[in-house]
């Protein structure tokens, strides 16, 4: 008899594997679908109308999202263009005289909730906002500029979409702002984008008008030393050091077994049993388990600040045991995710005890990331950057089995 159930009990935990199950070090076993999910970077949402897909962001009690706040973001932005031009001198802003500001605008992804708040933000300063986020669709504004009141003219909005389908393409702004130079001429007074990539794209343009200012977005080390080497006029720093830790903290809370308020905040708002404590300004938003950064603007007269290297020293080395983190990333050519956000996971991961499996996909195909989110049950907690906001689910079907 007892030999009979101890093979029904192997029999069992190999049904249990078969669906997904991992035995933990504590012998509980966990299944895939209750493991801790946090999304970063790419909000699940609604391409179109923006709303937050709740079903995604319910997908169990451990499923959060980390980034920054992408409205305040978009504020941030345009304040930081209008306070620059308001100590300019309108002469020289004015390059043909003519009263009007005109500059052009590098959209990110028109589905993107990020790229959305930047448009809207830029446009609300500048007095070009219509009330939609279409790159083609704006109104006649106006700013302030060393006292002087002129008008403002958005001459062109394009979302920057590569030949491979892939948005928030570097070398689309290149292109696009090639031919922005020849079309508009000296009516081009100023270019903004809602990234450091596309912007870098647009400087790399062999006719880019010397001496236009250019705004972008992101705080990437290169942007950094655009800036301090007058290249780049300002860009907008999302905390990139707070969204990594807070990515992994989340889990690693997670994996501790916090709950409840302690899962977002020991670590991040509040010190954590090892003395954790993210330095930069967090906020949570209950309704959609955000832990979201908040921004600051970048400009000559504090680049310095953000130079690549400047690592939050309010995070220590956690004594928790290793566990193992399967993490996407939507697009292995992304400025951003590539030379700033990536490098950041990969020194904090250690400090929390928190080996990272990177997948990284094309930027254009679901495929490309899911493809590579394999192997579920060799990991304690799974981190995902879709390609599209709107693909949530494909992730979380995967993980019930």
């Amino acid at each position: 008899m007892k030999k009979a159930l101890v093979t029904v009990s192997a029999l069992v935990m190999t049904a249990a594997g078969f669906m997904g199950c991992q035995k933990s070090g504590n012998s509980s076993v966990v299944l895939n679908k209750d493991k801790p999910l946090v999304f970063f970077n790419r909000q699940p949402s609604d391409p179109t109308t923006g709303q937050i897909e709740k079903d995604t962001m319910n997908w169990n009690s451990k499923t959060y999202y980390v980034g920054f706040d992408a409205a305040g973001g978009g504020a941030v932005q345009g304040k930081l263009i209008t306070d620059w031009l308001a100590k300019q001198d309108a002469s020289k802003i004015d390059r043909n005289g003519d009263g009007t500001i005109g500059y052009v605008l590098c959209v990110g992804d028109v589905g993107h909730n990020d790229s959305k708040a930047r448009t809207e933000g830029i446009r609300k300063a500048l007095g070009t906002w219509n009330g939609t986020t279409d790159p083609t669709d704006s109104k006649i504004g106006s700013v302030k500029i060393g006292g002087k009141t002129l008008k403002v003219v958005e001459l062109e909005g394009k979302a920057m979409t590569g030949t491979d389908g892939s948005t928030w393409n570097a070398n689309a702004a290149t292109d696009a702002m090639g031919g922005w130079a020849t079309k508009y001429g000296t009516q081009l007074d100023m270019v903004v984008s809602n990234n450091d990539g596309m912007a870098m794209g647009c400087l790399q343009a062999s006719n880019y008008p010397a001496g236009v200012p250019i705004f972008g977005y992101d705080a990437n080390a290169d942007a950094i030393e655009a800036i301090g080497s007058g290249k780049l006029t300002g860009t907008v720093s999302q905390n990139v050091d707070a969204q990594a830790t807070a990515t992994l903290q989340v889990i690693r809370n997670l994996l501790d077994g916090l709950e409840g308020e302690d899962v977002y905040k020991k670590g991040i708002f509040e010190a954590d049993s090892n003395g954790n404590k993210i330095s930069a300004e967090i906020t949570y938003v209950p309704e959609t388990k955000a832990v979201l950064a908040l921004n600051a603007g970048v400009n000559s007269d504090n680049w310095k600040q953000y130079t690549a290297g400047n690592r939050d020293k309010g995070i220590k080395q956690t004594n928790a045991a290793k566990k193992k983190v399967l993490l996407t990333i939507y697009n292995a050519a992304d400025n951003f995710l590539s030379s700033s956000y990536l490098p950041a996971l990969n020194y904090y991961a250690p400090l929390l005890n928190l080996d990272l499996t990177v997948v990284q996909g094309d930027g254009q195909n679901e495929a490309s990331c899911l493809d590579k989110f394999t192997n579920l049950n060799s990991f304690d907690a799974y981190a995902i950057n879709m390609v599209k906001t709107n693909s949530g689910r494909d992730y979380t079907d995967k993980l019930k089995y």
